[in-house]
């Protein structure tokens, strides 16, 4: 049976009725959001969390190929506040949705990845550590 609000499904972890598996990763810097907003869409803050050859116009519509055969479009941009794509690696059936956000943490900012529709617990559990480690190649350019 359901959890309250009926979006969990019972015993899998980050599985929702609404959006398959998914995954959430943030971590908070001590930089203002605007910092952390110009880094996440610089040339060099999009080579460490979308890494497009070559490197990607960051525009609505937009579609990109990584180094490693993601390929994807750019669906929503709020400017300073967060980036929504799709992304789909060679071998899935179907995308992804990944959203990319910048929220304010009192003087802090938090970065945020969010993804959904992964395929099962296994690309669940890859990508989870995929941004965790896109989380910590950022802090050594937010806070050296």
């Amino acid at each position: 049976m359901p959890q309250a609000g009926g979006n969990r499904e019972p015993g899998q972890v980050g599985q929702t009725k609404a959006t398959g598996f998914q995954i959430g990763v943030r971590r908070t810097f001590s930089v203002s959001m605007q910092a952390a907003w110009n880094l996440l869409t610089s040339e060099q803050g999009l080579a460490i969390w979308l890494d497009a050859k070559p490197p990607l116009a960051l525009r609505e519509g937009e579609t990109y190929t990584t180094v490693e055969g993601v390929t994807g479009e750019i669906r929503v941009i709020n400017q300073g506040q967060n980036i929504r794509l799709t992304w789909q690696p060679p071998g899935w059936s179907r995308s992804s949705t990944v959203q990319v956000r910048t929220i304010p943490a009192g003087e802090y900012t938090t970065i945020s990845f969010h993804q959904e529709w992964l395929p099962g617990p296994g690309q669940r559990e890859r990508m989870r550590r995929h941004w965790q480690d896109v989380l910590a190649r950022l802090k050594t350019l937010l806070e050296p």
